[in-house]
């Protein structure tokens, strides 16, 4: 018996494959049952476990909703089928969520339970690693899987799609074991709609005019839509941080305190923390008074609204200069 438990669907799903590889090693073949927990009658599960294979010697029975099929009113008649297990069947709970109990300590003696939970960014990297170079033949560095990460957030199942994607371009332009480039990531791992947007603050206070207004250009250009609305909030986001981080620092707080409490991260922090420190409070609120400036200004007919921008982005870069 094998319980599988926790938000991430993709290492449920992950555990499952692998279990009915072993299962097919030690058995040969084998069937696979499914059913969904919310309407299943539990007893009809527990009939299919105890019953002979028609096709094969070994079943493999998967319960998804397991926190459904097991409650109080069936947790006992769960409890009697774990004290006496069939032979013939490895019954497969999997859920989201798991209400911990006696049962738990039952299934410990005839099977295991997995959590599944989401990991964490360094563990979604050094996963990213190994799977490139077991499931895909190619192989990734640290740093380019770590952007990899940055750019998709720890979902496995998110990053597998684009992992197999990136692989396959590698090994097409170079063979077998052939990396996966930064630049692949880039070309291939496109951002959202809202991402786009939002990426203008990792080039606002670069320092480069022409890198900030080229990337400017390029996020204006690639919608449909006029995106000068969720620019501007972008830009607006920004100035309140590095005003919020001016004035703390003006108050005598440390980095840290300032960074936990504007939740800044990543590449940006620094950033923002350096420019809050050069301009001061004052020069601080002037840009975000420029911010809302721009906004009024964006709602009045006949504006410019890209020249506007484009005079929002350089009024950054000054200030990170």
């Amino acid at each position: 018996m094998v319980v599988l438990t926790g938000k991430e669907l993709f290492l449920r799903s992950q555990y499952t494959a692998m279990l009915k590889e072993r299962l097919e090693a030690e058995h040969g073949e084998i069937e696979v049952f499914k059913f969904e927990g919310e309407t299943v009658d539990p007893a009809a599960v527990l009939d299919e476990c105890r019953s002979f294979g028609l096709m094969s010697g070994h079943k493999m029975v998967v319960v998804d909703g397991a926190d459904s099929f097991v409650n109080a009113g069936t947790r006992a008649m769960i409890e009697r089928y774990v004290e006496a297990p069939s032979e013939g069947a490895t019954l497969v709970l999997r859920a989201g969520k798991w209400n911990k109990g006696k049962l738990d300590t039952a299934i410990g003696q005839v099977g295991i339970m997995i959590k599944c939970d989401a990991v964490d960014e360094g563990t979604a990297c050094r996963w990213v690693m190994a799977r490139a170079q077991k499931q895909y033949e190619s192989s990734i560095d640290q740093r380019t899987a770590a952007g990899l990460v940055e750019r998709l957030g720890a979902d496995l199942g998110r990053i597998d799609t684009e992992l197999s994607k990136l692989a396959t371009a590698a090994i097409a332009g170079g063979g077998k074991g052939s990396p996966i480039t930064a630049a692949m990531v880039t070309e291939l791992v496109g951002l959202t709609r809202e991402e786009e947007v939002w990426a203008i603050q990792s080039y606002l206070l670069c320092g480069d005019p022409e890198r900030a207004l080229s990337e400017l250009r390029v996020i204006l250009g690639n919608s449909k839509n006029d995106n000068a609305v969720p620019v501007l909030f972008a830009c607006s986001d920004l100035a309140r941080k590095i005003m919020g981080a001016s004035e703390a620092f003006g108050q005598g707080a440390n980095p840290g305190m300032i960074s936990k409490e504007l939740k800044l991260w990543g590449a940006s922090k620094d950033a923002i923390l350096r420019t809050a420190k050069r301009l001061g409070p004052a020069r601080a609120r002037a840009l975000f008074e420029s911010c809302v400036a721009a906004d009024v200004a964006s709602k009045s007919s006949g504006v410019d609204t890209r020249i506007l921008l484009e005079r929002l982005v350089l009024s950054f870069v000054a200030a990170s200069r």
